[in-house]
């Protein structure tokens, strides 16, 4: 058979060869460092057969997240090893490699609760299975086989995944690796052997209900990481103290900006200084709209269910929806804004000529986000989005996209986030014919290339009613965020029979655009104040500057410059507390407040402050009328 290669050439190999065999043939030296194959867009094992006629890439410890990816799943088998070495009697149930790292979640026996205390005694057994080179060694068996053997092992999940794949998928066989004395029920793929491993840490425990489901088995999640090298390890967990330090939560809290409470989980409460913060944003964005041709629009929190059966969510997202009976009648609190914005559409008469039709609105949204999954800003129940949808016309698509984008990324700009485009694709649980998918995805794909945008393809990960273009930044820790999204939707029109009167007086169906680019101002506020570690730039801090009279005799000076400034726009505070003007700078210092401004007799009597810059320390005296303009300037100009 022939094999295609990244470079162009064609491998030939016998037929049944495997990814090990073309890793030989190609070089002792690949054959080596090998350790899975690439290929018809899944990771396999270097044992696996090839697939004659597709390309092949060669996975080795250069080749990214997929090489990461492998050796994390590695170590997380090593890790259920290790457990069942040191705690007879446990219950093994999932252990998947993760973005930066594995877990595996374990049942314990009665009397054998584990702690980090314990990570150094399982860490150290881990390191017998890695040094002692154990092959990942793959057997497919039969089911009946498979669950007599997990059964007289007394692993009871096992026996329920196993249960699962035959009702949902009509298995007959499944995949069995063993490496050394250690057997799991795993799809793969793996490595060679467990020394491909080269250096990991045990990182945290959390509690996770079997399945997500509360009524569940609470198991004990270990998470840990794992790297090719020690100095890769060291470098992440340099990184991850680093992220630990600027933690929005921590930082949420030290700057008096919002908090959390049991009577609402999952719900930001926002103190004054965080709720100056969210309008800010909120009001930048609704600026920004305006400039762009936008009407803001403002539609019910409850809808009848109806309304979710017409767009597809109550068949696809009904899980995820807070729902509440009224009357007689199923009502569904609104998880996004698109559906009601579709029906307020067909409640108007519409014409080519009021096309496109730019409708936004900053709605308070709700979802129903297992407690499991809940994360400060990042991950809530309750939030806004900055969501807007674009009715047009087939011929307006290229051009709204492309406006779409440009928007996105002059908000990216102002926060200097390097930005990459990722077109997602028809997943496979989806709503639509494949004609109406493929001119979609087409459309997109056009609106990219017209655009002259790299981008990356991600199969499968489009919205369950059409493809979408998601925006990604990089924060200042290198840590990836999909932000914004532009989804083109040709299946909720069609749902919701929506229509427009063309120029030959007909009947015509519009195309709809989804558009959130903030995301959620929740997340998106979370995700600042770790980029910038809560060093917000001057323009959106909450409060810009605060004057900081000497003694009381200084007060009203003080109270004087800081009317000023507050005439000239910008956000200030007195600090007026009977303490040492040392004490007053250190903690406008640990409030991460931009400007302190000094008053003492000098200041008082001359009509100036002495300016203090957050982390520069004395930039010299200043009149406050010349320092008013100034700031004033920089807070319009978002240059500081």
């Amino acid at each position: 058979m022939r094999i295609p290669l990244p470079d162009g050439n064609e491998l030939e190999l016998p037929d049944g060869a495997t990814g090990a065999d073309a890793a030989a043939a190609i070089g002792p030296g690949l054959a080596r460092a090998a350790l899975a194959v690439r290929q018809d867009g899944a990771v396999r094992d270097l044992a696996a057969p090839l697939v004659p006629g597709e390309p092949l890439e060669i996975v080795t410890p250069k080749s990214g997240q997929d090489a990461l990816d492998v050796i994390r799943h590695d170590a997380a088998h090593v890790l259920a090893a290790a457990v069942m070495d040191l705690y007879p009697g446990v219950k093994i149930s999932i252990g998947p490699p993760i973005e930066n790292g594995f877990y595996y979640d374990f049942e314990f026996p009665e009397g054998a609760a584990v702690s980090d205390a314990d990570f150094e005694r399982i860490e150290a057994k881990m390191r017998e299975h890695v040094k002692a080179d154990e092959p990942f060694v793959r057997e497919d068996v039969s089911v009946a086989e498979a669950l007599e053997r997990f059964t007289r092992d007394g692993q009871d999940y096992k026996v329920e995944l196993i249960e699962d794949l035959v009702r949902n998928e009509g298995v007959e066989t499944v995949s069995l690796y063993t490496n050394g004395p250690f057997t799991d029920l795993c799809r793969g793929p793996h490595g060679p052997s467990t020394k491909r491993i080269g250096a990991f840490k045990l990182q945290s425990i959390a509690g996770a209900y079997w399945r997500g489901d509360a009524d569940r088995t609470m198991l004990t999640r270990i998470y840990g990481t794992a790297f090719f090298s020690n100095q890769e390890l060291a470098e992440f967990l340099e990184r991850l103290e680093q992220a630990r330090a600027r933690d929005h939560r921590k930082l949420g809290r030290e700057l008096g900006l919002f908090t959390f409470s049991d009577v609402s989980p999952g719900s930001a409460f926002w103190l004054p200084r965080g709720t100056t913060l969210y309008n800010e944003l909120v009001g930048l964005n609704r600026r920004m709209q305006q400039e762009r041709g936008y009407v803001e629009v403002k539609t019910p929190l409850l809808y009848e269910s109806e309304l979710w059966q017409t767009s597809g969510h109550w068949g696809k997202y009904k899980d995820n929806i807070f729902v509440a009976d009224y009357e007689g009648r199923e009502f569904g609190f609104k998880p996004m804004n698109c559906p009601g914005h579709a029906h307020l559409f067909s409640l108007q008469r519409w014409s080519y000529r009021d096309l496109p039709y730019r409708c936004a609105e900053p709605g308070l949204l709700h979802r129903r986000e297992p407690s499991g999954t809940l994360h400060g800003l990042l991950r809530v129940r309750s939030f806004i989005q900055d969501d807007a949808h674009i009715f047009c016309t087939d011929d307006q698509v290229q051009d709204e996209v492309a406006r779409c984008l440009a928007f996105g990324f002059e908000v990216y700009r102002m926060f200097d986030f390097p930005v990459h485009v990722e077109l997602s694709t028809r997943p496979e649980n989806r709503i639509g014919d494949d004609a109406l998918w493929d001119r979609a995805e087409h459309a997109l794909e056009e609106a990219l290339r017209d655009q002259g945008l790299e981008y990356t393809v991600n199969p499968g990960d489009g919205a369950f009613y059409g493809p979408k273009i998601d925006l990604h930044m990089t924060d200042s820790l290198g840590r990836s965020w999909q932000l914004g999204t532009v989804q083109l939707d040709y299946n909720m029109p069609e749902r919701f029979g929506l229509t427009y009167t063309g120029a030959d007086n007909a009947e015509h169906r519009p195309v709809m655009i989804h558009r959130a680019l903030f995301g959620s101002f929740e997340r998106f506020i979370g995700i600042l104040l770790e980029h910038y570690a809560g060093e917000l730039p001057l323009w959106l801090a909450p409060t810009q500057a605060v004057v900081l009279p000497i003694s009381d005799r200084h007060l009203p000076a003080a109270a004087a410059a800081a009317e000023r400034l507050r005439e000239a726009g910008l956000r200030i505070d007195v600090d007026e507390r009977a303490e040492s003007i040392g004490r007053k700078i250190r903690d406008a210092e640990l409030g991460k407040i931009p400007y302190m401004l000094v008053v003492g007799d000098r200041e008082a009597e001359e009509g100036t402050v002495a300016v203090r810059r957050h982390r520069e320390g004395d930039s010299g005296t200043e009149p406050v009328d010349a320092l008013a303009e100034r700031l004033a300037g920089l807070v319009r100009d978002r240059a500081a």
